[in-house]
């Protein structure tokens, strides 16, 4: 067992606050929007051992097969979609030979990885994730009355279906649509929303978006897409090819080991809206609400059939003085999300874990324990004969 050091990311989308009051730190005043647990070389995790010397986490694990992240955020991330393996080998593969930096603000494989994920919310979190039904799209569309979202309704009456979104966001994505049609659409959103005429959220979202991209074209493709809202301790996974964009909320993300993005809108970094569109044209992709399954009283497990990654959670409280059991995997992080524990190992190590603080469990850690009073997350890889989460798709 060894303790973690893990970096964050300071992207714009980020709270001041949220993670380091969850780290216990003192905020800066710059947004904080990730921390990283895992191997990936954009920011790994150091182990640091009983004498308190660090090392890179990769040393003594290789390349561990999924990630975990503490996200935070305060305003909506970009438009994005997490291409397939084949997709990012090919991607990868193609941006080396051009002599593309991996630090590249322009790059966008990052690695060779598939990206599927599942979102666990530690507060109210808000995302918009895959897209609405044809038949509700033009239910969200048709009251809104200018030109542009009549231009987009006639067309997907005359081309419905998954294909058919594919293709107005890929003509969205292609034209040049002027800032004043994009600040129409959100004028009739709003005035609608004031009249109590809102049709699942969809409006309420376009004009709270547009307080942070008034001009961008993402505004309106977010009238396509589902408003989901997680409350603390649900979950849902999204596989690769999924249109989403996380809103606002503190959540734990697990996620195959991968940086790969492809954004369309919303933001300041590098659009690739073909990319994007290729991603997409995989076909429809699965977004589901994860439902747990419990072992025993105390532990919750996430997860999602045929994927690198499950996620548990545990609750450790003073009527279990001799501590619970953490689930058995050859390897997992573990990341203390409230109260303080202490969580022990056959091997001998020990260790108190605050809220924020984590630890590396390998095979050797044959029976970890944690005692105390608080919450753990576990991310780890699941055997191949668990029993999956039933997952509960969202159309």
């Amino acid at each position: 067992m060894h303790r973690l050091r893990n970096g964050v990311q300071n992207y714009d989308w980020g709270s001041a606050d949220a993670i380091p009051r969850f780290l216990g730190d003192k905020a800066s005043g710059a947004p904080v929007a990730e921390m990283w647990i895992g191997t990936h070389p954009l920011k790994p995790s150091t182990a640091v051992d009983a004498e308190g010397r660090e090392r890179p986490l990769a040393d003594l694990t290789g390349e561990l097969p999924f990630m975990l992240k503490l996200l935070a955020a305060d305003r909506p991330l970009s438009l994005q979609v997490h291409p397939s393996r084949s997709l990012a080998e090919t991607g990868f593969d193609r941006e080396n030979a051009a002599g593309i930096p991996l630090d590249a603000p322009q790059r966008v494989y990052r690695d060779r990885n598939h990206k599927p994920e599942m979102v666990y919310a530690l507060s109210t979190f808000d995302s918009l994730i895959g897209f609405r039904p044809t038949a509700e799209i033009l239910r969200v569309l048709s009251p809104l009355d200018t030109p542009l979202s009549q231009r987009l309704a006639d067309d997907l009456r005359a081309d419905p279906g998954f294909a058919g979104i594919v293709r107005r966001v890929e003509w969205l994505l292609s034209s040049d649509i002027d800032a004043s049609e994009v600040h129409q659409i959100v004028g009739a959103c709003r005035a609608l929303s004031a009249l109590g005429m809102d049709i699942k959220r969809a409006y309420r979202t376009v004009v709270e978006i547009a307080e942070h991209h008034p001009d961008d074209v993402g505004v309106v493709i977010s009238l396509m897409l589902n408003r989901m809202t997680l409350q603390p301790g649900e979950a849902a996974y999204l596989e690769t090819g999924v249109m989403h964009a996380h809103l606002s909320g503190l959540c734990l993300e697990v996620m195959a080991t991968s940086d790969n993005v492809l954004r369309a809108g919303l933001t300041s970094k590098h659009v690739d809206p073909s990319g994007l569109v290729a991603c997409l044209d995989i076909g429809m992709a699965r977004v589901a609400r994860v439902t747990p399954d419990f072992v025993e009283s105390d532990t919750e497990v996430f997860s999602p059939a045929d994927v690198e990654f499950a996620l548990a959670v545990t609750q450790i409280s003073h009527a279990a003085p001799e501590g619970v059991e953490l689930i058995r995997a050859e390897e997992s992080v573990v990341i203390c999300t409230g109260g303080e524990v202490v969580i022990s190992s056959d091997a001998g190590d020990k260790f108190t874990l605050h809220r924020g603080e984590s630890v590396y469990l390998g095979a050797e850690d044959r029976r970890p324990v944690v005692q105390g009073l608080g919450e753990v997350a576990q991310a780890y890889v699941p055997r191949s004969r668990a029993v999956h989460s039933r997952l509960v798709d969202v159309l």
